[in-house]
């Protein structure tokens, strides 16, 4: 059966691709999900339609992404950690907590678009990187001290 995608399918395609699946693939789960439907010359126009205003979409996420990635690397954070001798920390600074401090300067991010190379275990300086869009990324300064 040949289906017509609205969203991107990894495996499958992109938005506004013709694709040919299996019929129960596409009558039990992407039609049914709104991901695709029926090819027909009427839903190959409001596909064009669709993918017009999914490009804008994307776009303005582009932007917003780049603003926010430049805003992000001036943007030094602290976290106060409690610390062992040698400087080593109780536990290690999380994705969660970076995203708790960078929410508290109004910057929303989900903690799983912020990668730590390795575990934050030590005080010191750090660069975060943090994924913002597709291809767009992020670094943050994380400045780890001493809670006292």
């Amino acid at each position: 059966m040949k289906v017509i995608l609205r969203e991107n399918i990894p495996q499958l395609g992109s938005v506004g691709d013709v694709v040919e699946v299996r019929d129960g693939f596409a009558r039990n789960y992407l039609i049914p999900r709104e991901l695709a439907y029926y090819a027909s010359p009427s839903a190959l126009k409001r596909i064009e339609f669709e993918r017009k205003q999914y490009e804008r979409k994307q776009q303005r996420l582009r932007e917003q992404a780049e603003l926010t990635a430049a805003q992000l690397a001036e943007l030094q954070i602290s976290i106060p950690m409690r610390v062992g001798e040698e400087g080593k920390l109780f536990g290690s600074v999380t994705p969660q907590m970076i995203a708790d401090e960078l929410a508290l300067r109004g910057f929303h991010i989900d903690r799983r678009s912020i990668v730590l190379d390795e575990p934050i275990k030590t005080l010191g300086i750090y660069e975060v990187k943090v994924r913002l869009f597709q291809d767009i990324v992020g670094t943050l300064k994380v400045w780890v001290i001493s809670q006292e």
